[in-house]
């Protein structure tokens, strides 16, 4: 039985540049703001809290600070446009995290992650009687306590108890040169 799993990730053409220049491609802050523009400071705040979880299931490079997307199998990967290319990627398992792609859209839409069922509509008959919603809660300072459930919530991201959909991504800290199959452009 192998110990590897191959991966797609879309990513922009000029990333084999930094793959050439250092064998190796990792995401900078740069990257992300330039991608995300106005809406770079969410991903950054969810993006740091990624950080700090996943880097206690699987320690990142020293200088690695943000997670690569990757897709499970080359029929989920994105398709892909016009100054991207997909990397097909070999690594071993013990490098990839895989999460339900629903819980990660919860978090970067200040979203609660519900154990279950009954629990979101527990959360949804307490958001109804202060006449909010999540992202109401969350970026405001007059609902701190629900604000720190939804944030705690976060955690039932790498839970798989608690399943909210049935698309599974994953991340890895780096692409390295040598894990690189093929290039699809």
């Amino acid at each position: 039985m192998s110990d590897k799993v191959t991966v797609w990730t879309k990513q922009q053409v000029a990333v084999l540049q930094d793959i050439e220049e250092a064998n190796r491609y990792i995401v900078k802050k740069e990257y992300i703001q330039q991608k995300m523009e106005e809406y770079s400071d969410l991903y950054l705040e969810a993006y740091g809290w990624y950080f700090q979880a996943a880097s206690k299931i699987i320690t990142p490079p020293k200088d690695v600070r943000y997670p690569i997307w990757v897709s499970l199998s080359q029929e989920e990967a994105i398709n892909n446009s016009e100054g991207n290319i997909i990397l097909e990627i070999e690594i071993e398992k013990n490098l990839l995290l895989i999460v339900d792609l629903l819980k990660w859209g919860n978090i970067v839409n200040y979203l609660y992650i519900p154990k279950d069922l009954t629990d979101q509509k527990e959360h949804d008959q307490l958001l109804k009687i202060y006449g909010i919603d999540d992202c109401t809660a969350y970026m405001t300072p007059f609902y701190p306590n629900i604000k720190q459930k939804i944030q705690k919530s976060r955690e039932r991201l790498f839970d798989d108890s608690s399943v909210s959909g049935e698309e599974k991504v994953g991340t890895i800290w780096e692409i390295r040169k040598e894990w690189i199959t093929k290039i699809m452009r």
